[in-house]
């Protein structure tokens, strides 16, 4: 047993996606496609002081689901500190992040021995199972730009990516619940969503990436007031936005939300996927 760990696990925006459940939450999931980001999330593992698992956020402690259900699957008592760069239910796949980091770090910490598709496979199914998310532990694991072909863990998904990278803005305006849209009927939001993917696989582009991501955003109807006019605002200035999945959240390639006179959060596209530090 070591002292801790820590992983840095990087953010994930999901431009559009279908839905595709399943009895097992290790194989259920999404097709779909995202942005990873170079802004992120640090997660550090220690052994619990007492027989009491605790996850702190930002200095806050907080209960998240996945992660409670990561350490009851390597069996092990710890506490989870992480810092997070981005903002948690509006979009950027901070429960995934959280889920993905506590594995990777709980497991070198207590020595548990477990592969990197096995440890991946533990945090899918736990956000799966708290309704969370559907595919942004795979793509944090990817990195890049990773596009979910088939839906499930690593064991039974297929990826492949658009070659680039690129610079990325984001600004927010609250939160969406994930649980409350996965749970509503969702046809009509995966029937766009394998559009947006046929769209997406016929041209692995950026542009294209972003023109399949609205047509979702707009056909799934999950765009809001704000988020619509916001989309807008860039479009008119000659810019590439569109809707983070799920949140009150717009994110746009290069300068685009700067160009139309917002004050944006800046980062990347992230190269790899997570990793401890």
């Amino acid at each position: 047993m070591r002292d801790e760990a820590t992983a840095f696990v990087p953010g994930h925006i999901t431009g559009f996606f279908s839905a595709h459940p399943a009895s097992d939450p290790t194989t259920a999931g999404s097709r779909g496609a995202g942005l990873t980001l170079t802004d992120g999330v640090e997660v550090t593992v220690e052994p619990a002081a007492d027989d009491t698992s605790t996850v702190v956020l930002d200095g806050e402690t907080i209960t998240v689901e996945p992660v409670e259900t990561v350490l009851e699957t390597l069996e092990v008592t710890a506490r989870v500190e992480a810092d997070s760069e981005i903002p948690l239910g509006s979009g950027f796949g901070v429960s995934g992040a959280l889920a993905l980091g506590t594995v990777l770090a709980a497991n070198h910490v207590f020595d548990r021995q477990l592969s990197r598709n096995e440890l991946v496979t533990i945090a899918h199914g736990a956000e799966v199972q708290a309704e969370t998310g559907l595919g942004d532990v795979v793509a944090q694991a990817h990195g890049g730009i990773p596009i979910r072909l088939e839906p499930g863990g690593p064991l039974v998904n297929k990826l492949d990516a658009i070659p680039s990278r690129a610079r990325v803005e984001y600004v927010t305006f609250g939160e969406l619940s994930t649980a409350e849209v996965l749970s509503a009927d969702t046809d009509q939001l995966s029937a766009a969503g394998k559009q947006a993917l046929s769209n997406v696989v016929e041209e692995p582009t950026l542009l294209s990436f972003m023109y399949a991501s609205r047509s979702f955003a707009r056909e799934a109807e999950l765009l809001t007031e704000t988020v619509a006019g916001v989309i807008g605002d860039v479009t008119d200035a000659d810019g590439q936005a569109s809707m983070a999945m799920l949140g009150e959240s717009v994110f746009a390639l290069g300068t685009g939300l700067s160009d139309a006179g917002y004050e944006p959060n800046v980062c990347a596209t992230h190269p790899a996927g997570a990793f401890l530090k």
